[in-house]
């Protein structure tokens, strides 16, 4: 190609721009950059948040207050003197938790506390799975009979069903009692449960789990209702076993919910405190007390309120890591859908 060939390039077309939607990208007057157009503020933008300022203040007082409440006591030394005058009690600093640290009775408490719960959640969480999966295979209304006793059974007080629990387990007229002596032998008849602090504690166990497995099952069976059964079917027709099915299409679908039960279930069953206190006639003995009990005790029976108070911070502080844990699902399951 020669110079001859070659055009004179002709003055640039201008594109034409909407001026509504594009900011002129020359500086302006005295500036460094481009002027970004003001936000307007739409009209009732801040009323969401009017709406839910009652709900706030409502929150914030009724349990931010006593958390702040339980902070400064568990730094000072306030016995039945301090309750009653109304007098300031003395700052102990750290005292109460070294104290408190310093016991062994106190590690013991938390070791039978986690131990409970650790158990209680085993066995809520497998039994609630389970009848879950069972669900899907019932008939409709053969589901629809068990999700209504699910429901009633969830929403009866916990004093109604301590006292048929208490019943069931009476030394001299309890049902469990006359089961087992038709199958074992009469020398069950008249056998006391709460005795042995294990025995007890199975019967304890078996309350906590029988309150909770409705919630589970409901929330377990909810998420079941989303795994596509094309893929299940696929997999079937691939050959896959029942197992296989639940281990690689079911289980990565309803993992986020299990994980995020199993987390409100740990926080629940270490904190137990009706079920014992209902069972063991409102005296727990020291063999059945788990921290919420051991802060109770020594808070009033003991008198020493900021020694109590110690103790629900420690189980508040031990539970935190349980709550981030929580969230931290939550907002997961929040970006996957």
């Amino acid at each position: 190609m020669t110079a001859a060939d070659t055009k004179a390039a002709g003055p640039p077309v201008p594109v034409p721009r909407d001026p509504k939607s594009a900011v002129s990208p020359l500086p302006i007057e005295g500036g460094k950059g481009p002027r970004a157009p003001k936000r307007k503020r739409k009209k009732g933008e801040l009323l969401p948040y009017f709406l839910i300022l009652p709900a706030i203040v409502a929150i914030a007082a009724v349990y931010l207050y006593p958390l702040a409440k339980t902070v400064i006591m568990s730094f000072q030394d306030m016995g039945r003197r301090e309750l009653w005058t109304g007098d300031p009690a003395p700052w102990v600093g750290f005292d109460q938790f070294t104290n408190i640290l310093g016991d062994s009775d106190f590690w013991w408490v938390t070791f039978r506390t986690v131990v409970f719960m650790a158990v209680c959640v085993t066995l809520t969480m497998g039994l609630g799975l389970l009848i879950s999966l069972l669900m899907r295979r019932l008939s409709n209304w053969v589901r629809l009979i068990l999700t209504f006793c699910l429901i009633a059974a969830w929403a009866m007080p916990l004093m109604v069903a301590a006292s048929i629990f208490r019943f069931m387990a009476d030394s001299d007229y309890g049902l469990i009692n006359t089961l087992i002596a038709k199958v074992v032998g009469e020398d069950w008849l008249g056998h006391n449960w709460y005795l042995d602090p294990l025995q007890g504690f199975a019967i304890i166990t078996l309350l906590v789990v029988w309150g909770a497995i409705p919630f589970v099952v409901v929330t377990l069976y909810a998420a079941l209702t989303q795994v596509p059964q094309e893929l299940e079917e696929a997999a079937s027709l691939d050959g896959a076993t029942g197992f296989g099915i639940f281990r690689y299409v079911t289980w990565p679908v309803i993992k986020p919910v299990f994980s995020m039960v199993s987390t409100l279930s740990v926080i629940w069953d270490f904190n137990v405190f009706g079920q014992i206190w209902l069972l063991r006639g409102s005296k727990p003995e020291p063999e059945y007390e788990t921290l919420g009990l051991y802060s109770y005790s020594k808070a009033f029976e003991s008198t020493s309120f900021s020694q109590g108070t110690a103790i629900a911070l420690i189980t508040v502080i031990l539970l935190s890591a349980v709550a981030v844990y929580y969230l931290r699902q939550l907002m997961k399951t929040g970006e996957v859908e």
